[in-house]
């Protein structure tokens, strides 16, 4: 997907450059056969100051997407209209603050924290939807569930009714064809665990900037992009 340029780009920049990879993958997706209109641009605004948002939102986007908790915060207060959704690595100490800050958290990486964002949740009386986020591809620097543990019992996991679907990180240098190898795997894992649950797992997180083709070829329902929205991050 292409780079574009540096330096803060405006409302109607944004504009164009959302409509013209969203219509690029949702042609991509119905080509696999798959619902264009299921899928979602996440605009990742990580790295950027509080005035890109905003000019994301005056471009017409409402899905943005953050990974540290204490950069969103004053995002988040600005523009409480958004739905904002958090995409990085959450420490357990900081989950109540991610609970209060976020319509839905992609990066659930295992049973504990799903305990724990549950428990929060209920005290709050406010949860945002949870994604589990599987390591399809076996990465030991990356978080995520081993997909082998997705299998029996995860129906009896505190909180899994808050999961709406699952997430992955495909490796940053994969080829097309091993992003959309993992990325299928995690689609047919989604599958598997709605029969294990016994209802629909609508969200597939998967895909960014550099391979998001490849999700959408997949099934993706929402692709995480940045730096081809705002360019690379100052």
């Amino acid at each position: 997907m292409e780079i574009v340029g540096g330096g803060p780009p405006t409302a109607e920049q944004i504009r164009q450059r959302h409509a013209r990879i969203l219509g690029r993958l949702r042609d991509v997706a119905a080509a696999s056969s798959h619902d264009p209109d299921r899928l979602r641009i996440v605009a990742v605004t990580k790295g950027w100051p509080v005035d890109v948002a905003r000019s994301a939102v005056d471009a017409g986007l409402r899905t943005l997407g953050e990974s540290r908790v204490q950069e969103a915060e004053p995002k988040v207060e600005a523009l409480p209209d958004v739905e904002w959704h958090f995409i990085g690595r959450l420490q357990s100490n900081k989950a109540r603050r991610a609970v209060r800050a976020f319509r839905m958290i992609h990066s659930v990486d295992g049973r504990d924290l799903l305990r724990r964002l549950d428990e929060i949740g209920a005290e709050e009386e406010f949860a945002p939807r949870l994604l589990l986020q599987v390591n399809v591809s076996g990465e030991a620097v990356k978080a995520g569930i081993d997909p082998d543990l997705l299998g029996g019992g995860i129906r009896d996991w505190p909180g899994v009714e808050r999961v709406v679907g699952l997430m992955t990180i495909a490796p940053m240098a994969a080829a097309a064809e091993e992003a959309r190898r993992i990325f299928g795997r995690l689609r047919r894992l989604r599958d598997a665990l709605e029969q294990e649950v016994g209802r629909s797992l609508p969200e597939l997180s998967m895909g960014m900037t550099a391979d998001a083709e490849a999700a959408a070829s997949e099934g993706a329902t929402l692709v995480r992009i940045g730096t081809a929205l705002f360019g690379p991050r100052p």
